[in-house]
């Protein structure tokens, strides 16, 4: 059942689900085609993934407004996702193709040993996307894996359905039949296309329970694996930090798309002698966020994505108060047992044992606590999560803020920023610890959906 979050309605018409036999059929078609689709010239499978973005760009409106109608994003957030995610078709989409071109090592001189490092193909990849980007997570691992001349069968999540599939049609249509596919179910339909003999890899955005079952799954065939898992990441505020700064990012980063981002801010430790400050400081931005239906202009924070996401972020918070946490502040919001609205709520006093301190909490919840503030403890407390996809360190002595970023565990540290708005696009995109495996964006992220080969002259090679 597809539910609006805002109205806890169904969205009619019902999505079909894809059947075990059609599945089947999805398969075939994808391993019948990708021979060919790798025969064409990479500059040829670029082109043709170029023409797939731009084909979205009618259909955006549509698109945006199905994302907020699935999973409550706001509409100018949706907008937001949806530009991004045609916006590669430039400078991102090039890199992708700079990433899979032939590399030749050595050679130079008339008779002298050259070899041409060239990229194959895997085969068919299995793309399995998450809810909270239903459409602009969709092009980080299926257009690298198209682009290396693999054919990709993607399987939204079943909380987005027709995102997902309204996004992939779109890309397809500029790309022969059979090369980009999509099938829709929930985990059993997962399942069953991940386990067939015919997938060769699987690139997955989701929670890292679900990155262990597909590992266990994959493990029985060695299959090639991306897999970008879930974050706790943490905020360290020094007291020489500009405090106006770090508190507007506390607040924007933990709020944004309602908590519900991978890398959003999930844990803010403060300089203990600063505490009070910054805690008025983070109220007074946390005050100008509005709870509310994610179509109307003024609202900043929509539903949460599912009535199990809400009671997931409200257990946490009541758990946290119980064992001795303040409650600092809680917006209004909708009074609407049937939706999944959540107040926006700021956080104080938490305690590392707590769960809201360990479990990835994806809601607007601003969680802050206090360290000594010396280094070697700001180190201690970020790195004491069994998660390190991102983390965030504010302070105005940027050798300091080296130091530390360089302890911490995690795939980016934003000194002074949001680090995912403001990383270079050649960067990866990898997670330390449980927050993934493997990479993805990025020249190294790039090449994952693709396997190296060496093919060696005794002169120089024919270019």
């Amino acid at each position: 059942q597809n539910i609006n979050p805002a109205t806890g309605q169904l969205i009619e018409p019902a999505v079909n689900v894809t059947s075990p036999e059609e599945l089947e059929n999805i398969i075939s078609a994808a391993n019948a085609s990708q021979p060919s689709w790798s025969d064409k010239t990479l500059s040829e499978r670029i082109e043709a993934i170029r023409q797939g973005l731009i084909a979205v760009e009618p259909i955006g409106d549509e698109l945006a407004s199905v994302i907020t109608e699935e999973m409550g994003k706001v509409s100018a957030e949706a907008k937001l996702e949806v530009s991004n995610a045609i916006g590669l078709k430039d400078g991102w989409l090039d890199m992708v193709k700079d990433a899979n071109e032939d590399v030749y090592l050595g050679g130079g001189e008339e008779g002298k040993a050259e070899s041409v490092v060239v990229r194959d193909p895997l085969g068919v990849v299995v793309v399995i996307s998450p809810w909270n980007f239903p459409a602009g997570e969709i092009p980080f691992l299926a257009i690298p894996a198209l682009a290396a001349g693999n054919t990709v069968i993607v399987k939204p999540s079943e909380v987005t359905p027709r995102s997902g599939e309204l996004f992939c049609r779109a890309l397809a249509s500029s790309l022969p039949e059979g090369v980009l596919q999509v099938v829709q179910g929930d985990g059993k339909t997962g399942e069953q296309l991940i386990s067939s003999d015919d997938i060769h890899m699987v690139a997955m955005t989701g929670s890292t329970a679900t990155g262990k079952q597909i590992m266990n799954v994959c493990s029985k065939k060695l299959k090639r694996l991306v897999l970008e898992l879930g974050g706790k990441d943490p905020m360290v505020v020094f007291k020489d930090a500009d405090l106006d700064k770090a508190a507007n990012d506390a607040v924007a980063f933990s709020l944004f798309n309602c908590g519900q981002v991978c890398c959003a801010v999930e844990r803010v430790y403060v300089d203990e002698s600063i505490q009070n400050e910054f805690e008025q400081k983070v109220l007074d931005v946390a005050k100008k966020y509005k709870v509310g239906n994610p179509t109307d202009a003024d609202t900043t924070i929509g539903p949460l994505a599912s009535q199990v996401q809400r009671e997931n972020v409200s257990k946490q918070v009541e758990a946290a108060v119980n064992e001795g946490a303040k409650v600092l502040y809680q917006s209004d919001c909708p009074d609407d047992r049937h939706a999944n609205f959540y107040p926006v709520t700021v956080l104080s006093s938490l305690k590392q044992v707590m769960p809201i301190q360990n479990l990835e909490t994806f809601g607007p919840v601003v969680a802050m606590s206090t360290f000594d503030g010396t280094e070697e403890a700001a180190i201690e407390m970020a790195n004491s999560s069994e998660f390190g996809l991102a983390s965030y360190v504010y302070t105005t002595d940027l050798t300091k803020g080296s130091r530390v970023a360089r302890k911490i565990r995690s795939g980016q540290v934003g000194i002074n920023c949001y680090s995912i708005l403001e990383a270079q696009p050649a960067c990866p995109w990898i997670g330390h610890k449980q927050s993934g495996f493997g990479s993805h964006s990025g020249m190294d992220g790039f090449r994952s959906f693709s396997v190296p080969k060496s093919i060696v002259f005794t002169t120089n090679a024919p270019k």
